[in-house]
């Protein structure tokens, strides 16, 4: 009789740093509106099927703004402060709903940011206020939507945005559904509290689902910087021979690689109470030095995309007889340095997130399904064959039937009741079959498409990499001179600059607006490091860096491991 085959789930959790570097105020509002939707919803899944087990990876620059909005909201719902540092949430509070031209000008644009035919048209009382706002604009009649469209408007935008968890259950959540309309200010803060409560409850959530062995939960280098990029630029030429790169290194990428290492360690304790013992790497992004750091760290494993073990092994896996050299872990290192890398299955994980969202849910199980049948066919004789499906679990519900729910608990369900199947979670697999086999050397790269050309390699993607080394130099000038607060102040400014998100969405095939948001975003975050160190804005940070225009599968949000799948 064959083992079982292991699987395992990798739910990657990210957003980047999203607050003003000059105003302190919240540019974009994707961290609390996947937190009362994505990471409310995907942990109360896991908690209510019974043989539900998976793998979470928060991102601490993710956590740290949930816990900024939790303090915040918490303080403002108290009275001990009289403004919100995020303008949607800011006109979700607003006693009268008096909102100024740009307030409304603002409403309007951002309101109708999710899927529509998912969570907007369902509900026809939010599907009339869009037919309304097309309508107006229409005959240039904007100025004739009333205050009450707009209260309306930012309350069924956060109701839409609520996980569909919250929703089946929470009294207030429907409530207000039913409700419908003509929504008071009570009814606004009903709502606002629910929303701190969802955010204040998340670390105390997934430590419960830990203890109870549901859940691993690990980490991220601090503010998802691309390591192996800071290390040494030239690792970007070992997968694409004629990457642009900055005519100089990094400097002092070590160190700060380091840095970031240490306080995704020590951030992950306080939020969550535990060290953590696997590592996701920001972007899967991988080189022999990098996980040399990893690995003396202390972190016993960690994970990056299929690609990376084609190009490492000098063949595709998936040519070889029953790929079974995907399907185990590997050991990468020598020593303390040491070790064991899991690799991305990119067929089942970007048929979960691009493709069954389209599918019936029952058609999309079965399918899933005989995708594990036929590895656990081939994987027959092996001692001991896992599949890890890693992915973004995040941004890939909101295409899905109801958020993914139908979904994700039938898919635990079919997998936890096969007996040829185990859900389980990476150390615990590791602690009953440490991984064996060895790699000498890891080339370069990340779970897109194995290699880094998401984060270097064209003019913009290198630009942004050549205004950050300007700024690193003058940073490594000043910063002995500051007092220790604007040390420290700085020091986190440099770290928010370093994460990957600015490079991943430069590009002429992300759409036009989200690149416009995330180059202007970074060009503020650079040029207040620039202003904390006692300098003047360079002329440099006054010019756009991508424009985009392109029609990105998922709006950019997410991508398919391989150019095949």
């Amino acid at each position: 009789m064959s083992r079982p085959l292991s699987v395992i789930f990798y739910w990657h959790m990210h957003q980047p740093f999203y607050r003003d570097a000059e105003s302190g105020n919240y540019r974009l509002p994707w961290v609390y509106l996947h937190a009362i939707k994505d990471y409310t919803d995907m942990a109360e899944i896991i908690a209510q099927v019974p043989g539900a087990r998976a793998v979470i990876n928060y991102v601490p620059s993710l956590t740290a703004q949930i816990e900024d909005y939790a303090k915040h909201l918490s303080s403002f719902l108290a009275g001990k402060q009289s403004e919100i540092n995020d303008p949607l949430l800011a006109a979700l509070a607003d006693s009268k709903g008096l909102y100024d031209k740009q307030t409304r000008d603002y409403l309007l644009e951002s309101c109708f940011r999710l899927n529509h035919e998912r969570n907007l048209h369902r509900y026809p009382a939010f599907s009339l206020l869009w037919n309304m706002a097309e309508h107006a604009k229409h005959h240039q009649a904007i100025d004739y939507l009333g205050t009450c469209y707009f209260t309306d408007l930012v309350t069924w935008y956060h109701l839409a945005w609520l996980g569909e968890t919250v929703r089946q259950r929470n009294f207030v959540a429907r409530r207000l559904i039913e409700k419908g309309n003509n929504f008071t200010h009570q009814d606004r803060l009903e709502l606002l509290t629910l929303i701190s409560q969802l955010l204040t409850e998340i670390p105390a959530t997934h430590r419960k689902l830990v203890a109870e062995g549901k859940i691993e939960l690990t980490t991220t280098p601090y503010a998802h910087p691309i390591i192996p990029l800071m290390l040494d630029f030239n690792t970007a030429h070992e997968t694409v021979a004629d990457a642009l790169l900055p005519n100089e290194p990094y400097p002092d990428g070590l160190k700060q690689a380091q840095t970031h290492i240490d306080m995704a360690l020590s951030h992950h304790q306080r939020i969550f109470g535990e060290t953590p013992a696997g590592c996701w790497p920001a972007e899967g992004a991988v080189s022999d030095a990098t996980l040399a750091l990893l690995g003396k760290a202390n972190f016993k494993w960690c994970a990056t995309g299929e690609a990376v073990l084609h190009h490492s092994l000098k063949y595709n896996v998936r040519e070889q007889q029953g790929n079974r050299d995907l399907y185990h872990p590997w050991l990468v290192g020598q020593g303390k340095e040491e070790i064991s890398c899991f690799f991305r299955d990119d067929r089942l994980s970007d048929l979960i997130g691009f493709e069954y969202s389209r599918w019936n849910t029952d058609d999309a199980i079965n399918n899933f399904m005989h995708e594990l049948a036929g590895i656990h066919h081939r994987t027959q004789g092996m001692e001991a064959p896992v599949v890890t499906i890693i992915m973004d679990g995040e941004n890939a519900w909101e295409h899905f039937h109801e958020n993914g729910l139908p979904f994700l608990t039938k898919l635990y369900q079919s997998i936890s009741e096969n007996s040829d199947y185990a859900l389980t979670t990476c150390s615990d697999y590791l602690k009953n079959s440490p991984a064996n086999e060895k790699l000498d050397h890891l080339v370069s790269g990340s779970w897109v498409y194995g290699n880094l050309s998401t984060w270097i390699g064209d003019k913009s993607k290198t630009r942004a990499w050549e205004l950050l080394i300007e700024a690193k130099h003058v940073y490594d000038k000043k910063i002995s001179t500051l007092s220790p607060k604007q040390k420290k102040a700085a020091q986190e400014q440099l770290r928010i600059c370093e994460g990957s998100d600015w490079c991943w969405w430069f590009g002429d095939y992300n759409p036009g607006a989200a690149v416009r948001d995330f180059d202007d975003l970074y060009r503020r975050h650079l040029g207040k490091l620039h202003q904390l160190l006692g300098c003047d804005i360079p002329a440099s940070l006054s010019h756009s860096i991508s424009s985009g225009g392109g029609d990105a599968e998922g709006g950019g949000t997410m991508r398919r491991g391989g150019a095949d799948n």
